[in-house]
């Protein structure tokens, strides 16, 4: 492989590498192809749920596997960008990050970023799973977490499975209730990221919090 032409790959090719290791030659090929043409890219078929995955005629437990780890290794890379680096610095990759993690789930899930008096990200934590379009978020156990990590600062971020990063009223209001128990603890919510399919929405830059 000649210099520069890891990235002239295409998909397609590089699923085949992938799963080389996992399904046989003859398989390969139009394993990879069905793969792209059912979850529509690279970064949803390796996103897809296990289940789903499996449910691809030829898929066996290792391919799942496979790309299991795959999806855990570009989850770890792009967390290592931002963990322990002032957020203001890293913003762009820490959104990248938050795309990694969650744009191409199929439910929904609440993530906390904790961080200290430097804005520096401490701890990045799950703190609720839930349905496509909803998730149980008690501001309470945020507020406990953020106590525990000593933290002064918290970014709430969560995906919206349909793919439209849209604030609901539920958002909404969830994210004044987490600001105003945050607040009585001296903590601050510095923005609540919401991540759709390809954009995101601020709460802090549509002048809601």
């Amino acid at each position: 492989m000649g210099h520069g032409s890891a990235q002239s790959i295409s998909d397609c090719d590089l699923l085949e590498l992938i799963l080389s290791s996992a399904v046989s030659d003859m398989h390969i090929a139009p394993l990879a192809q069905q793969l792209l043409d059912t979850f529509g890219d690279l970064n949803r078929v390796v996103a897809a749920s296990p289940a789903r995955l499996r449910a691809i005629s030829g898929m066996s437990n290792e391919a799942v596997a496979a790309l299991k780890l795959l999806e855990l290794c570009a989850q770890r890379m792009a967390r290592a960008k931002v963990l322990n680096r002032p957020v203001i610095s890293s913003w762009h990759a820490l959104l990248d990050y938050c795309h990694t993690s969650l744009a191409h789930r199929e439910t929904e899930q609440f993530r906390v970023l904790f961080l200290d008096r430097k804005n520096v990200l401490i701890a990045d934590e799950v703190l609720g799973e839930g349905t496509v379009d909803h998730v149980p978020v008690y501001p309470r156990e945020i507020v406990r977490r953020a106590l525990e990590w000593n933290a002064s600062a918290l970014i709430l971020v969560h995906n919206h499975p349909s793919g439209d990063p849209t604030p609901s009223d539920a958002d909404i209001a969830m994210t004044q209730m987490v600001r105003l128990a945050a607040e009585s603890l001296s903590i601050t919510v510095h923005d609540h990221l919401i991540i759709g399919q390809s954009r995101e929405t601020s709460f802090r830059s549509e002048g809601l919090l």
